[in-house]
């Protein structure tokens, strides 16, 4: 019951569905039985609505056996060496597999490399040892068995202009029977449902949409970092480029890239690929101009210092926004991560301010243990570091306030000031 799970277990709850969530996490468990949110986007009001219609949250593996469909909506990260971490989907299919039952249709909807569902979890299901299940294939005589497909989540936080129901949704079926199901239960709360051939297309549908994301995104950061040299300002070029009726689609620089998706699954492709003696030298190359932007941020941090006869080591920094992205409450491969941890390394003293993190902790990369901090001191900082735009910060306030403001999203545009350093 995450990013993914929740909102998509609302979407049916909403559509008149009896609807179970599931999680590990008993917390997140009484909290949804309670009716409250942890969730930013999904107000408390929509999750109390549900529980009146049915729906309830779980932590207990055998209610499984009494569902028609199990949606698996689990992470799926990457190593410290950059390949992909199935342990998530294995634990999962592992834990459910004693509890399932022919006729269900079992759904993957996590991100991940092409053959997934085939080679990682259907195998699972068929090989546990107390409940051994026949995954349905093409050839099959009869639909007797488990109906396993793979949808892909197109989740998109902080979108306020697309519901949730007009993405059309993909669906690709281990064979006739597993596709027809899965598209007749996506179709009830879905305007659209896109059929294709195979649970691995569907799982590439999924990596090229942010591949493509990811590489355009490396684009124009390599061209932000040519444009500061050659005295340009890339922002005026994308906004003229962007006049351009056909054949562009603007792309922004930024601090680097953040969320579960975009940082992380072109290296689910590249490894996949080394299995078919392919190097995917593009994605790669993407993935490194994307990484390196961190590092530019908190140089230009420290050339903005210099410039004011002031170091790195003993400097006060604020950072404002340590969300992936505007608006949402989402830390996930979040850059700002890495830019405070790479700015405390070298010595300064850090601060962050972050309207939907009231404090932040440890995770698989980062441990901070920090607090927000009111905006009412930015006198005190010798620098303020613009990493998330939050649309709730008052930048021209901000930018009277502080000494300094190094500006990495373009959110003082419009803003004249000696104070502004944009990167």
């Amino acid at each position: 019951m995450g990013y993914v799970g929740l909102p998509l277990a609302m979407l049916f709850s909403q559509a008149g569905l009896r609807v179970t969530g599931f999680d590990i996490d008993p917390a997140k468990v009484r909290q949804l039985n309670a009716g409250q949110s942890y969730i930013h986007r999904i107000p408390p009001q929509q999750i109390q609505a549900a529980l009146v219609s049915g729906f309830h949250a779980t932590d207990n593996f055998s209610e499984i056996a009494a569902l028609d469909a199990v949606l698996l909506c689990v992470p799926t990260p990457l190593n410290d060496n950059r390949t992909p971490d199935m342990s998530f989907i294995i634990a999962t299919a592992q834990s459910i597999a004693p509890h399932l039952h022919a006729g269900q249709l079992v759904v993957l909807e996590s991100t991940t490399y092409p053959g997934t569902t085939e080679e990682v979890l259907a195998p699972i299901i068929e090989a546990h040892p107390t409940n051994p299940l026949r995954i349905v294939r093409n050839g099959d005589n009869n639909s007797t068995g488990i109906l396993l497909a793979y949808s892909p989540e197109r989740e998109d936080p902080g979108n306020t202009q697309i519901d949730r129901r007009d993405v059309p949704k993909v669906i690709g079926g281990m064979e006739p029977h597993a596709a027809q199901a899965a598209e007749a239960l996506y179709s009830a709360v879905f305007c659209s449902v896109v059929q294709v051939s195979t649970p691995a297309t569907a799982e590439m549908t999924k990596l090229l949409e942010n591949i493509y994301r990811c590489v355009n995104i490396a684009l124009v950061n390599e061209l932000k970092l040519l444009s500061e040299r050659m005295g340009i300002d890339i922002w005026e070029v994308i906004a003229a480029a962007s006049t351009k009726p056909f054949g562009f689609q603007p792309f922004y620089p930024g601090p680097g890239l953040g969320g579960h998706c975009i940082p992380i699954d072109p290296f689910y492709l590249s490894w996949k690929a080394k299995e078919f003696d392919f190097a995917t030298r593009f994605i790669e190359l993407a993935g490194e101009i994307n990484e390196a932007m961190p590092n530019h941020v908190v140089q230009t941090v420290v050339s903005a210092l210099n410039r004011r006869g002031k170091a790195l080591n003993g400097a006060r920094i604020l950072v404002l926004g340590i969300a992936y992205k505007r608006d949402v409450d989402d830390l996930r491969e979040s850059p700002a991560l890495t830019i405070i941890t790479k700015l405390q390394h070298d010595g300064a003293l850090v601060d962050y301010n972050d309207p939907y993190f009231p404090t932040v902790g440890q995770g698989r990369r980062y441990s901070l243990n920090m607090h927000s901090v009111p905006l009412n001191h930015l006198a005190d900082y010798d620098c303020v570091l613009i990493v998330t735009d939050h649309s709730t910060y008052n930048y021209q306030q901000i930018v009277e306030d502080a000494n300094l403001v190094v500006d990495s999203r373009n959110a003082t545009r419009g803003l004249t000031s000696q104070k502004i350093i944009r990167c």
